[in-house]
Parts: C-alpha cells; structure tokens; sequence
C-alpha cells in the first residue's frame, strides 16, 4: 500500500515541469506587453484573442480537430484580433475592418450548420468583449497598470492554488460530469491563495482597503473558476480533451486564458460602470 502511494504521488505532479515551464515564457511575454501598455499590450491581447478564436472555431465546428485544412480558420483568428486592436487602441481607424471581418466570419459560420452557426457567434461575443475589457482595463481605467497586474496575479493564484488544492487533498468533486479532477478543495485552495496575492498586492501598491481587496480577489477567483468549468463544459459537449496544443502542459490557449477572460469581462464591465475608475484603486 506505501509503494502505491509512493508511485501515485509523482504521478500527481506528472505535468507540472511542464507546466511551470510554458507559464514562465508566458508570464515574460505577458510582463513586458503590460508594462510597456500602448500598442504592445495591443498587440499581445489581440494575439490571445485571435488564438482563442481559432481554437473555438475547431471545437465547436469541427469537434476540436486540427487548426488547418480550411481557409477561413485564419478568418476566425484575424477577426479576434482586429476587433479587438480596432475598439479599443490607439489603432482606431481599423474598426470597420474589423467589423468586416466579423460580418465576414459571422456569414461563414451562418453558412454551416445552424448550431454551429450560432456557437460561432457567441464565441466572437464572449471573446472578443473579454479583450475588449482587459484593455479598457489597462489602456483605458484609472491605475490601469495596477489593475491589470492585479488581475493576472488573482488569477494565476486561483489557478496555483486550485491545482495544489486539489491534488494534495483531493476529496469530493465539484463537477465531476463537466470536469472530473476539479474538487472542492481547489475550489477553496483557489480562492484562498487568491484572496493571500490580491490582499498583499494592495498593501503594497496602496490599493483600496486590504479585506475589501481580499473579498474582491476571493470573488474574481470564484468567476475565473466559472469560466473554467464554462470551457470545460463546451469541450464535454463537443467531445474534446484540449482545445488546442498551443502551449505545451496547459493545451490550448482557451485552456490556458479561459479564467482569465471570465474574470476580464467581469471587472472591465464593473470598471466601466463606476466611469472608468478601477475596482479597487
């Protein structure tokens, strides 16, 4: 019984050097578009937007076959990323492009199938408003640097301690039909871990009050998992394991982003409605 034990701990943790590999390239990456803001953090949101696209095109049109074979494949991407460089970025004078494209995608997919016309659709709505509202986040709200990080680092958090929640302790699953490895305890690791790096990155930029941070962190962990259960749901449907094989350890960039563009909807349009003053700066 020990040496079962000692083998299915390893084997816990099979994919996590690859793992923490791909997310260190991504966080560099990430860092510097940030930083910089403008048309760098532009250009990186766009890129992500469009990779999502793309993958959700495969998956809903062609139960998460390989990204090829079809011309309008780069349609989907390119629409993802013009859209989203055209609302909102000094790049401005692009938006009836990008709008055309859209139209462009939007009668490809009407001209499949009806379900998956309509998958198609809503994937541009949800995806492309996503980026729309991290941007608006950090190019357009007040504190936008601040506020971005803090999304990055409440998110990633979520997602570091649901993965070590939920391994080391295990226990009764959240949804096993949707997702069979996500438990509860991950759940709550998520959200504490996230409450712990959301709270400390206010006390050290001088953020709003420390427990209200903390609440906000613990609430947009709670989304971020929604929209990680909201990705894993779509896969079951469709019959998929990964959305794509973009980044090696964490599959697709829709397996990767799919927490964070739940939680960006959510704060840009909360952002957006106190008149572009950031949530919590």
């Amino acid at each position: 019984m020990a040496a079962g034990t000692s083998q299915s701990s390893p084997a816990r943790f099979a994919d996590l050097r690859t793992r923490i590999v791909t997310a260190a390239i991504l966080l560099a990456v990430a860092s510097t578009a940030l930083v910089l803001g403008g048309m760098f953090a532009t250009a990186f949101v766009a890129a992500v937007c469009g990779a999502m696209m793309w993958e959700y095109r495969s998956v809903t049109l062609h139960g998460g076959g390989p990204c090829g074979g079809d011309a309008l494949y780069p349609v989907s991407a390119v629409a993802g990323a013009v859209v989203v460089t055209a609302v909102w970025s000094p790049l401005g004078g692009l938006i009836w492009l990008g709008w055309g494209i859209v139209a462009a995608t939007a009668a490809d997919l009407l001209s499949r199938r009806y379900r998956a016309a309509w998958w198609g659709l809503a994937g541009i709505v949800y995806l492309g408003l996503a980026g729309i509202a991290f941007l608006f986040l950090r190019i357009g709200s007040h504190n936008g640097l601040a506020t971005a990080v803090w999304l990055f680092l409440v998110v990633a958090a979520s997602d570091i301690g649901g993965y070590f929640a939920g391994r080391m302790i295990g226990g009764p699953k959240l949804w096993p039909r949707v997702s069979p490895k996500k438990t509860w305890a991950g759940t709550a690791g998520g959200a504490v871990l996230a409450m712990a790096a959301g709270g400390s990155f206010a006390a050290a930029t001088e953020g709003g009050p420390v427990w209200a941070v903390c609440l906000i962190s613990a609430v947009t962990a709670l989304v971020s998992q929604a929209g990680d259960l909201a990705e894993s749901a779509l896969k079951r449907h469709f019959g998929v394991k990964d959305s794509g094989r973009l980044l090696p350890g964490h599959g697709g960039a829709m397996d990767r982003f799919d927490g964070l563009v739940a939680a960006a909807l959510l704060t840009g349009i909360v952002t957006w409605w106190r008149g572009g003053t950031a949530v919590i700066w």
